[in-house]
């Protein structure tokens, strides 16, 4: 019999951050997860503090730079990866008018941090822009595939990771402690991504999932050391790959990939670049997105030991330390939870 303090169940941005949190707090724990949910490894990982279709700026953007990036510093040395590439956004413009809507959404207050006034232009032949750039300032992306592998194999090391499918029949709660087969905890965190749909104690939240399908190609004439944003996302991964997406798919919640969505996002992509390019990799993962596109943190109705960790959807390399910092000093200190991300305003 084995008593630690937390399980938690998935090893994605979630897990990872709540695992941090429990790291540096010094408390034991282990993390079961069975590869199952894919969104975290497949991700671009961007950290963008603007919404580019509506210059909007992300709910909580600064907060959540100045914790996310140095806990990502902190796993860099960990693990002993290069994890964080920071790149601007170069949002491409169609019109006269996207300019100017830009530079309205430059010159207000909770903008002006990230948005640069000075339009770039294009020198770059293979890129068809001839309105030019708008510069998102402070965002860049992390290696979220290296950082799911990396920190995997980090806990299997540490003795810390359980290979298998989580039974949640097998779960046996009361008041005080939590028994799963030979593991007596104090707790238990749910943090399966889309996984929490087959999940009984929770899989009354709204969460949509939205699947997504990313390619990778090889471009050798493309020679961009920025993030592009048009129709999708153009990122480069060095080697003259690049990362181009996503689809979004609410209906299909399959991982496998399409005929359809390949041809979507080569069809976008030759709207943008005018270069030979060959597609390398397709992928696809499903998003645990929600209506209000706020996480799920809290929890559970009945037991007050069982708690969820999840609704990260496209941002979840900035909103994932936030997030796991808000629901550790819920549980350790008794501190509220932010009201936007508390489960309980589906309460009402």
């Amino acid at each position: 019999m084995k008593t630690i303090d937390y399980i938690i169940v998935g090893s994605g941005l979630a897990g990872i951050a709540f695992s941090e949190q429990l790291r540096t707090a010094g408390k034991d724990f282990v993390v079961f997860d069975n590869n199952s949910q894919q969104s975290s490894s497949v991700a671009a990982g961007l950290y963008n503090p603007v919404i580019l279709k509506r210059f909007t700026k992300v709910w909580n953007a600064k907060y959540q730079l100045e914790l996310a990036l140095p806990k990502y510093k902190i796993l860099e040395c960990l693990l002993d990866i290069k994890l964080d590439y920071k790149l601007p956004v170069y949002r491409k413009f169609t019109s006269i008018e996207e300019q100017n809507e830009w530079y309205i959404a430059s010159d207000k207050p909770v903008l002006s941090d990230f948005l640069s006034t000075d339009l770039i232009k294009n020198t770059n032949t293979t890129i068809d822009a001839k309105f030019g750039f708008g510069e998102v300032l402070h965002s860049g992306r992390i290696n979220t595939a290296l950082l799911v592998k990396s920190y995997a194999e980090y806990l299997q090391n540490t003795g810390r990771l359980i290979s298998e499918e989580f039974q949640h029949a097998s779960l046996d709660m009361t008041s005080n402690t939590i028994q799963y087969k030979n593991i007596t905890s104090k707790y238990i965190v749910f943090a399966e991504g889309f996984g929490l749909s087959k999940n009984p104690f929770f899989n009354d939240l709204p969460l949509n999932g939205t699947k997504g399908e990313m390619l990778t190609i090889k471009a050798p004439e493309l020679k961009i050391d920025f993030i592009l944003k048009s129709s999708v996302f153009v990122v480069p991964l060095g080697d003259d790959l690049f990362w181009i997406g996503a689809t979004y798919e609410r209906d299909d919640k399959t991982y496998k990939i399409t005929g359809a969505a390949k041809e979507e996002l080569v069809d976008k992509l030759k709207q943008i670049i005018n270069c030979d390019f060959e597609v390398v990799n397709q992928v696809a993962g499903i998003r645990p997105t929600t209506k209000d596109r706020r996480p799920l943190v809290g929890s559970h109705s009945e037991y007050k030991n069982v708690f969820v960790l999840n609704g990260l959807g496209t941002r979840g390399v900035m909103i994932a330390p936030f997030a796991a910092q808000q629901l550790f000093n819920h549980i350790e200190n008794g501190d509220d939870l932010d009201s936007e991300m508390d489960i309980k305003r589906f309460d009402k």
